[in-house]
């Protein structure tokens, strides 16, 4: 006999977890109660936290891999089971220096927490592009051992017009740019579920709003944040939606509920 349960999986760019610590993270996590957490852009190494409170938040296997440069991208996986396997980095040196990568295998679903890179000039366009490419590659060839993949995170891209509150003004900046809507679909056509496009097809749904401008009261947002879960688990979606009330990031948390 085998007993059916849900899944709850968050993913959610802190913008720096010290940052986030101070400002409720915990009290929010303990609220949001879910299974598996996914974070990026963690800006901090392993020794630089008190382990204790992720541990005492019920959160006691806790995976970090951090940018070889101090302060900068870095991703976490923090679960309440033990995974069957860890995996850290794609084994692809330029991108596993920036630490953007890392995998949680559990009970045959693989739960995968990215920070994509952003574009924040030519250079950066262009080494996103490679990232990009190469990441596709990567996935491909993972999907033949590990069909069940959930990856999650900061994709740094809108993909259609709605996903992004002034499309006309921003079709030539580095997030919305047609090459990188392109290779998102692609990516899509490639074998994944844009989970919560495939529960919520309404406008105005945003994961990340600049800083300035008031742009998140005002709802200028852009969706950036993704919970991509391969074709195989399809009959197993119960729920994806965005958390936009938390507020610890110039992100929100998304979540994925799974039924097992």
């Amino acid at each position: 006999m085998f007993l059916k349960y849900t899944m709850k999986i968050i993913s959610y760019n802190v913008n720096g977890i010290r940052a986030a610590l101070k400002k409720g993270f915990i009290e929010w996590l303990l609220q949001a109660n879910p299974d598996v957490i996914c974070l990026q852009e963690i800006k901090a190494n392993k020794e630089q936290l008190d382990l204790d409170v992720f541990a005492d938040a019920g959160y006691k296997y806790n995976y970090w891999y951090s940018a070889q440069k101090k302060g900068y991208s870095g991703v976490a996986i923090l679960s309440k089971t033990e995974p069957d396997h860890i995996e850290y980095g794609t084994g692809i040196d330029y991108m596993d220096h920036e630490g953007r990568n890392l995998r949680a295998d559990f009970n045959g679903v693989s739960i995968m927490s990215l920070y994509l890179p952003s574009g924040t000039n030519i250079e950066r366009v262009d080494h996103k592009l490679k990232f990009m490419d190469d990441f596709q590659e990567y996935i491909n060839e993972l999907k033949k051992s590990h069909p069940n993949l959930v990856i999650l995170g900061d994709y740094n891209i809108c993909h259609q017009a709605i996903d992004i509150h002034d499309p006309v003004r921003n079709k030539n900046v580095s997030g919305f740019l047609p090459v990188e809507r392109e290779w998102i679909g692609n990516f899509m056509e490639s074998g994944f579920i844009d989970s919560f496009r495939h529960f919520n097809a309404d406008p105005h749904n945003y994961s990340w709003w600049s800083y300035r401008a008031n742009a998140r009261a005002n709802n200028k947002g852009w969706r950036l944040d993704y919970g991509m879960v391969a074709q195989p688990l399809k009959d197993k979606l119960e729920r994806a939606v965005i958390l936009s009330e938390a507020k610890h990031s110039d992100h929100c948390p998304i979540m994925v509920e799974l039924n097992m």
